[in-house]
């Protein structure tokens, strides 16, 4: 491979609702300040999206709305998983005929598949579907852990290109790293621990964070891509308490209010997600401030 296909800070988007449909023209505009604050490419329709709640039709707007705003100018990188292989076969393939760049698939949740299974989950997406694919690997939402050992047998398949790395575990990119290679991408997905991830071989995050602090996030990026480490820990000490207040509630919850402030979007979910506390809101509104991203 010549280098990992993905690096730098890449948004995991929310969706925005108002009246509980699709604020489509908030979506665009939001993917487009993204892209003007230096955001690398977009993921729509993860976790942080809302997919569960999606209909399948939604699901497919939204990619599709993405792919308009962004084509030519960042990669999209369309979230496609679901715990039924077919289903995530069929919306791969409507991402790719959308013109989505990449699918990120989640490991299967709730049947619990075997090292095996999980094996034969992305085989045969990788065989119905040619497009590059980001294995998603969370198992604090999806009860099964992606190994090593399956990690590196998926990236014999060409279009296995990377992972994103929600495990929280640090040794995790450097045992990956020995076992496949510097060029398999590897992304983060937690964003509080995004700098020693990148210290033990990582590439880049898709980032929550990122929703709201696109810039700060793609800054820390530049800098520990030039080697200005002095940069890095200044900006990371910025967004830490963000980082730690974006999850203080279910995801995206705390994230749609920050947004909210900053005029964005509605802070507005769908059930059974709900709204953030009180309390919640002002430890947000807090970070928000420290970050320096509100007065």
């Amino acid at each position: 491979m010549p280098g990992p296909m993905f690096a730098g800070s890449i948004t995991a988007l929310l969706t925005p609702f108002k009246d509980g449909r699709l604020d489509e023209p908030a979506l665009q505009n939001f993917v487009q300040w993204q892209i003007d604050q230096g955001t690398k490419a977009v993921v729509p329709c993860g976790t942080t999206g809302e997919s569960p709640t999606l209909s399948h039709e939604e699901d497919m707007r939204v990619t599709r709305l993405c792919v308009e705003v962004a084509a030519g100018q960042v990669p999209v990188i369309a979230g496609t998983g679901s715990n039924s292989t077919e289903e995530a076969i069929s919306l791969s393939r409507h991402a790719k005929e959308a013109g989505a760049d990449a699918v990120l698939v989640v490991a299967p949740y709730y049947n619990k598949p075997t090292q095996d299974g999980l094996y034969r989950h992305y085989k045969a997406i990788h065989d119905e579907v040619d497009i590059p694919i980001v294995v998603y690997n969370i198992p604090c939402r999806s009860i099964v852990d992606i190994s090593v050992e399956t990690m590196a047998r998926l990236a014999e398949l060409p279009n296995i290109i990377g992972v994103k790395d929600a495990t929280a575990d640090l040794a995790r990119p450097a045992d990956t790293r020995l076992a496949i290679g510097p060029d398999f991408c590897q992304l983060s997905g937690e964003d509080a621990t995004v700098v020693p991830f990148l210290a033990q071989g990582g590439h880049g995050c898709i980032s929550v964070t990122a929703n709201v602090a696109p810039r700060l996030c793609a800054s820390l990026h530049e800098a520990w891509q030039k080697g200005d480490l002095a940069s890095v820990s200044q900006i990371n000490d910025r967004l830490f308490p963000l980082h730690r207040a974006l999850f203080a509630e279910s995801s995206p919850g705390p994230v749609k209010y920050a947004a909210s402030l900053l005029k964005l979007c509605q802070n507005e979910l769908r059930l059974p997600l709900v709204t953030v506390k009180p309390e919640t809101e002002k430890l947000v509104y807090g970070a928000m401030v420290h970050a320096g991203l509100i007065n």
